[in-house]
């Protein structure tokens, strides 16, 4: 697995600004980094702004099959993203806007924070895939807590052994705890990840590196 260290515009959050699945990198803008990005995750890199924002790490989040945005996203937005990834996209209705902060998927499963859970079908039929209820170090910020790929989900270094069951079973694959971004224990914040590679903060140290090597692998 390939890696790479960056920030974006000085930023060490990167993954505030996007993620990456299988089959795109969905950013909310272009750096500077992006062919190092793409070579290193094997797939296109898609500069896409959602809610005319560059933080579309936060406010949408998606697997293969589609992408789920918030009601805050423009009809341009949404007609980009169709034509440029040829996937599901489903505007969820709801004043939670902060999608990516609350879902936690891979191509085999999905798990939601309890306030979506009036969306639960709008997002299985989007995605694809089984989705369920679930938290991770007792936070509903699912998608905050935790990465995964369709090799494995790395978690909030509080997360309790029957939380990692759960998501094993739902996501389908090996999952444990670590940290990323210095000791971030919000993982999403600091990675963008697939099966293929990964990019992480800038600050994130040798052993964080070696855990989630280990993790995604």
């Amino acid at each position: 697995m390939q890696f790479l260290k960056t920030s974006f515009n000085g930023d060490r959050n990167i993954g505030l600004y996007g993620f990456a699945t299988e089959s795109y990198c969905l950013l909310g803008f272009e750096p500077n980094s992006v062919k190092k990005i793409s070579d290193v995750l094997g797939v296109k890199v898609v500069p896409v702004s959602i809610s005319e924002t560059v933080f579309a790490g936060i406010f949408a989040a998606g697997n293969s099959n589609g992408i789920i945005v918030p009601k805050t996203t423009e009809g341009y937005e949404i007609k980009r993203l169709k034509e440029l990834l040829g996937v599901n996209v489903q505007v969820i209705e709801t004043d939670h806007t902060a999608l990516g902060n609350l879902v936690l998927c891979n191509d085999n499963g999905c798990i939601i924070s309890n306030l979506l859970r009036k969306y639960k079908k709008e997002i299985s039929d989007c995605l694809g895939v089984d989705v369920q209820v679930g938290h991770l170090a007792k936070e509903t910020i699912v998608g905050s807590a935790g990465r995964a790929t369709n090799n494995g989900c790395l978690c909030h270094r509080d997360s309790k052994e029957i939380e990692i069951k759960e998501i094993e079973n739902i996501l389908k694959v090996k999952a444990d705890v670590g940290t990323i971004n210095f000791g971030t224990p919000f993982i999403k914040a600091g990675i963008i990840v697939n099966s293929k590679g990964m990019v992480v903060s800038e600050k994130s140290t040798g052993p964080e590196l070696d855990r989630a090597m280990e993790v995604f692998i």
